[in-house]
Formats: structure tokens, C-alpha cells, sequence
């Protein structure tokens, strides 16, 4: 059964041999409850159907809701790592630039 149409009642036949409506035209009220069981029995299966769909779902954005948590955290830890190995870098070649900008002195003789 679909949302998109009418329910099709032709589907869902009573299974037993007899006449399913009386001698007047109307069905027999054993065979609309026959009917009606099957159409529950149906539409209580496609509700749990739907139902542990929705479980195994919910199940696995929490999985991965978890995993996406998590490599953000790694994320977050490897950037930093990454900013101090920068700082540390920038101050070492300032230093080196520092030491080869200095000029050198020459020791003068003395006479």
C-alpha cells in the first residue's frame, strides 16, 4: 500500500470458497472481517517495516554523528599542532635572518 493512490480493497480478498455476499447484495459479515484482517495485518506490517527502517536510521546518523564528532576533535588538535610548529619555524628563521643581516666585525690590529 502506497500513500500516492486509493486503497485498492480488490487486493485483499476473503480466502474462504463461499459466496462473499448474501442472497441481497450485501457482504457477508464474515468475509468484511476477513477482510479487514488482512488489510490490518498488511498495514501493520508496513508500519513495522517503516518502524525498524527508522531505528536502523537513527542508529546510523548517532554512529556517525559520533565518527563526524570525533574527527572534527582531530581536526581541531592536528590545526594547533600545526600553528605551533609555524610559530616555532617563523621564530627560527628570524633568527637567522637576524644573525646573517648583523655585520661581522673584523678585529682591527693594534699598532
Amino acid at each position: 500500500m502506497t500513500a500516492s493512490g486509493p486503497f485498492d480493497f480488490a487486493r485483499y480478498r476473503p480466502q474462504s470458497d463461499g459466496p462473499m455476499t448474501s442472497a441481497d447484495g450485501e457482504m457477508r459479515a464474515e468475509n468484511l472481517g476477513e477482510l479487514l484482517d488482512q488489510v490490518s495485518k498488511n498495514s501493520t506490517g508496513e508500519i513495522d517495516s517503516l518502524i525498524c527502517e527508522f531505528q536502523r536510521l537513527r542508529e546510523k546518523l548517532q554512529i556517525d554523528g559520533e565518527r563526524i564528532k570525533r574527527e572534527v576533535e582531530e581536526y581541531r588538535a592536528l590545526s594547533q599542532q600545526v600553528m605551533e610548529l609555524t610559530k616555532t619555524i617563523s621564530g627560527s628563521v628570524e633568527k637567522v635572518r637576524a644573525s646573517v643581516d648583523r655585520p661581522t666585525r673584523v678585529p682591527q690590529e693594534k699598532d
